[in-house]
């Protein structure tokens, strides 16, 4: 299980350290091959272990082609699809095109969801954590599944 927030740093090389508690799961579940790929909702990467990217791809290749919509995911989610290895020292070295996706500096912040990471930029996932906590929910705006969810 992937989760918690992690402060991390992109070196001069692109490359970003894997915190030690994900390393060993990851060498354990997938060899640490990893695929990274856009977000096409906000201007992050997301970061599955190979045996989950696969199913994920499954079910994208699934979509009717012939729907524009389904095309521009397939498009944008499999095009960019890269496959990463954790090196040595559990880095990751993301290519350009990703990090200029992400707009990714220096400082940036792994988060974990459950069977994936999230890579933003610092400074955009502050702000879009603000929004978040910022925004009104409201009862129907929430899925049916939430009714029964307590926390």
């Amino acid at each position: 299980m992937l989760r918690g927030v992690n402060a991390i740093n992109l070196d001069a090389k692109g490359r970003v350290a894997i915190p030690t508690r994900y390393r060993d799961r990851l060498v354990e579940h997938c060899r640490g091959q990893l695929v990274v790929t856009i977000d096409t909702q906000e201007r992050c990467l997301l970061i599955y272990p190979l045996p989950e990217w696969e199913d994920t791809q499954r079910k994208i290749e699934a979509l009717p082609s012939f729907n524009a919509t389904a095309r521009r995911i397939q498009r944008l989610l499999i095009g960019h699809a890269t496959d990463i290895d954790l090196d040595a020292n559990g880095r990751l070295l993301l290519t350009p095109p990703l990090r200029e996706y992400a707009q990714l500096g220096k400082k940036t912040i792994l988060l974990g969801q459950g069977n994936k990471f999230e890579l933003w930029s610092e400074d955009c996932w502050n702000d879009k954590r603000d929004d978040y906590f910022d925004e009104e929910l409201s009862q129907d705006q929430l899925p049916e599944e939430f009714s029964s969810l307590s926390l």
